[in-house]
């Protein structure tokens, strides 16, 4: 897009220097063949760059026909010099096709040097999954021991790998997420991973990575998408949109802050849909119990259901640490502010008061139905001592009978 302007430019430039040319040469040659060979030269440079300017051969064809049937040489050159300068100056008037856009575009973000503007960067595509509920991190890190980044943080609960040619990224300025240098990959103990700057084409080679050490895999994989975007001129430190946060740099303890609130929410967003469905689960059992009157639950899938929820509950609360604040965020008040605002964005402290209402009301069910199971037991061990009772006293009446039969005999 780039060269297109430069063509354009250097277009605009040329036509306009054979139009002084032939003005200034008009005192001593005022021939026909003298101003054919002129306009010739300039609609052949307009032919050759018909892929940008279309209307400009034409325009200048016609100007020819018309001047040169009716007005004389002299009057010819001044309407047709206007004429041209005209065209030139609304060149960007004219229906441009879709090159010249762009390169209209790309103009706006250049320097006059042909720079591009720092601030013209490309965003840096974030994903997160969460396809097992544990990872072995220590023999993950015993196998990709090159691509291990040094931990700035006691967080045991995660580590970071990066992969491509990367140089040292923590200080101002020195990102290196430019969508050709390299990525970051987030790997967490409860089984969510984050990448940072990877395409779509290559997410199941770094998830193959991971999936050799994760245990307890999913049958479904849970997925989500976030952006990150550069703004070394932004007056503030970042800036939050819609779907994408903006910071001034991006470098590794940004990217351990970002992907610990990603890797909590996709993960949130699980056990959310497992709770769910025990929700779903016990709904149904009431409106069973409320059409028959009856309850057929056998014990052992309650308590199924009762480990699960408890199992659940304690995932979120010890593995995700949603209510630990991240050691970097206590550092560095940027890095809290970024893990404030994305906290807040994905409504992590929400979805837990959601995903604890929901497991109360499981535990109401549970409890009711545990006082339903245990009922239907005691009256069975009472009928029990019941019958145990009612063959206690027809054993000693048929001794009683039989003693009274030996004495009358």
């Amino acid at each position: 897009m780039l060269r297109t302007f430069d063509t354009t430019h250097h277009l605009t430039l040329r036509t306009t220097l054979l139009i002084r040319s032939f003005f200034s040469s008009s005192s001593s040659s005022s021939s026909s063949s003298s101003f054919s060979f002129t306009f010739k030269t300039i609609t052949t440079l307009s032919q050759s760059q018909s892929h940008s300017f279309p209307p400009l051969s034409s325009t200048l064809t016609k100007l020819t026909q018309q001047q040169h049937a009716s007005f004389s040489t002299r009057n010819f050159r001044s309407n047709f010099g206007s004429s041209v300068i005209r065209c030139v100056s609304s060149f960007p008037t004219l229906d441009w096709n879709d090159v010249v856009s762009c390169s209209e575009v790309d103009a706006d973000a250049t320097h006059d040097d042909g720079t591009l503007d720092q601030d013209s960067k490309p965003a840096i595509p974030v994903r997160a999954f969460f396809f097992s509920t544990s990872v072995d991190l220590k023999s993950l890190v015993e196998q990709n021991k090159p691509n291990f980044v040094t931990p700035s943080s006691r967080m045991t609960n995660y580590v970071v790998l990066k992969f491509g040619n990367l140089g040292d990224s923590k200080g101002p300025g020195s990102s290196f997420l430019n969508g050709t240098n390299g990525c970051y990959m987030v790997v967490f103990q409860y089984g969510s991973i984050v990448l940072f700057n990877v395409c779509e084409h290559e997410v199941d080679g770094y998830l193959k990575i991971v999936r050799k050490h994760a245990s307890g895999l999913l049958p479904e994989m849970r997925k989500d998408e976030y952006e990150v975007r550069e703004k070394p001129a932004l007056s503030t430190w970042m800036l939050g949109g819609l779907d994408y946060i903006m910071l001034q740099y991006l470098d590794v303890d940004g990217i351990r802050t970002i992907g610990s609130v990603l890797g909590q929410s996709i993960a949130l967003d699980y056990y959310g849909r497992q709770v769910d469905g025990m929700v779903a689960e016990f709904t149904d059992i009431n409106r069973e119990m409320e059409a028959t009157g009856k309850f057929k639950m056998q014990r052992k899938k309650l308590f199924q259901l009762v480990g699960k929820a408890n199992s659940n509950l304690a995932d979120v609360i010890l593995k995700l640490g949603l209510f630990e604040r991240s050691d970097i965020a206590w550092k560095d008040a940027k890095y809290g502010q970024i893990w404030e605002y994305l906290r807040d964005e994905f409504e992590l402290t929400q979805r837990f008061a959601s995903l604890d209402f929901k497991l109360k009301f499981v535990e109401h069910n549970i409890r009711f139905l545990q006082e339903i199971l245990q009922n239907r037991k005691s009256d069975f061990l009472e009928w029990l001592i019941i019958a145990l009772i009612g063959a206690e006293i027809l054993l000693s009446l048929y001794d009683i009978v039989q003693r009274s039969a030996m004495n009358l005999h």
